[in-house]
């Protein structure tokens, strides 16, 4: 007589249920309870069933997890199509066993077979959906036959949740939101910022310098680590985007410059490369030791202060600030798909807010003449455009200094009528060789007159 299957819900002794398992719980905390992936997937103090897991395996969660994250409404539609009636509710655990599978099915090197036969095993297993086995079986493998015209089908549904394909539609246009939204669907590439002789570093590096100066890389297996120039600190990464904000004070020769939210570093190391006497503060021990670490590599120093930017007081006012303020980080979801997920507008409207004091702060440090960019990763407006024009007309003696699209061959598009930077993952179109776009980010320089 054969045995039943187990029913503790345990993954043991069917090669890569580990791994789909882990994947599901992961996504039903992202997605049902806004907890972020960076946390779950920290290999000191994130998820013990990610922990516990191959190098390997936990290669194909982050995977699977991020494919499923960037596809999460299409693959919902997908499921909902082959379903002849909706999943009851208190289910979730099913659907998210469903959406696993699919991103594996629709849109991942695994074998189809593999995915279905290990969601059966999945439901099987689980006390909760032992009874929907069958179904999972037959829609999943309705949705192996069916996948090219289950993705012909989907095609029209926004990738974005509908709250943010609203806010992009009222900021945007329904085009430019359109366009915005596919793009996210993109793994972004791998850019360095360099230190010296970009387009030498390309040559060598087999990738080709975009228009701030970024060398982005081609793809490639393998560690970052183990490239040319990453032992001698010759080169970071750093998100072409991100690369922007430090490069907007103009000769910082020499210059005194705060970097006032300063972890990882790869802005904090382009000040101290252009010449400028940085203090960097960052309030998070392990972040700030991250810097330190970034910056010893790199053969760069600073002086670090760990704590609340809101006590830095300097002794003397400054030649100026780089405020790259913490937002809801919605111009990042290439790289973190769990963010329009795990956020909505009630975090941009509380995290605008913390921006604003912050860039109030900001203001106060900064002598006569002194310049502040005031940067972030949001492709919000609430968190931008909008934020500066609050400040700018409720402080006196503040100046919008406007960049000038002609510095900034190939990004003329990316620079507003006033002068502000807005760049978004549509930007930056891609070849056969180099994938498009760039992460979205906000920049604006900021003139204390008084």
């Amino acid at each position: 007589m054969k045995s039943a299957p187990p029913r503790d819900g345990g993954a043991a002794h069917k090669p890569g249920l580990e791994v789909r398992a882990t994947a599901a719980k992961l996504l039903a905390a992202a997605v049902d309870k806004k907890i972020s992936l960076d946390g779950m997937l920290d290999l000191t103090h994130g998820n013990p069933a990610y922990k516990a897991l191959s190098d390997a395996d936990r290669a194909l969660v982050r995977a699977i997890l991020t494919t499923a994250l960037r596809h999460l409404t299409r693959l919902e539609a997908a499921i909902g199509s082959l379903l002849e009636t909706p999943l009851p509710e208190g289910a979730r655990a099913l659907h998210h066993v469903l959406v696993i599978a699919a991103a594996q099915i629709l849109h991942l090197n695994v074998p189809s077979h593999s995915a279905v036969d290990l969601a059966v095993e999945q439901a099987n297993r689980d006390p909760r959906n032992r009874r929907f086995a069958k179904l999972v079986n037959a829609v999943l493998r309705r949705l192996v036959r069916e996948k090219d015209d289950v993705l012909a089908h989907t095609a029209s549904v926004s990738p974005v949740p509908s709250w943010f394909s609203e806010r992009l539609v009222a900021a945007y246009g329904a085009d430019d939101a359109a366009r915005i939204a596919e793009a996210q669907l993109v793994p972004p590439a791998i850019d360095l910022t360099v230190k010296t002789d970009a387009a030498g570093w390309a040559e060598k590096l087999g990738g080709k310098v975009l228009p701030t100066g970024s060398v982005r890389l081609s793809a490639f297996e393998g560690a970052v680590s183990g490239l040319e120039g990453f032992e001698d600190g010759t080169w970071w990464v750093q998100d072409a985007a991100a690369a922007i904000p430090a490069q907007l004070f103009g000769d910082l020769k020499d210059k005194v410059i705060a970097d006032l939210c300063a972890a990882p570093g790869g802005k904090t190391a382009q000040l101290i490369h252009a010449g400028a006497k940085v203090t960097a503060v960052e309030q998070s021990p392990n972040r700030l030791a991250r810097l330190k670490e970034n910056l010893t590599r790199l053969g760069l120093e600073a002086e670090l202060i760990g704590g609340d930017l809101f006590n830095f007081k300097p002794e003397q006012p400054l030649d100026g600030v780089l405020l790259d303020a913490p937002c809801s980080s919605t111009g990042t979801t290439r790289r973190h798909p769990d963010v329009l997920w795990t956020k909505g507008p009630e975090d941009i409207a509380k995290l605008a807010g913390l921006q604003e004091k912050m860039l109030r702060h900001a203001v106060t440090l900064v002598k006569p003449g002194g310049i502040i960019v005031f940067s972030n990763c949001s492709l919000d407006p609430f968190e931008g455009e909008d934020l500066v024009a609050r400040v700018l007309a409720d402080i006196p003696g503040l100046e919008r200094v406007p960049v000038d699209p002609k510095d900034w061959p190939g990004l003329e598009v990316a620079i507003s009528p006033l002068g502000e930077f807005r760049t978004t993952p549509a930007m930056l179109p891609g070849d056969e060789k180099f994938v498009g776009g760039m992460d979205g980010f906000f920049a604006s320089v900021i003139r204390v007159l008084r």
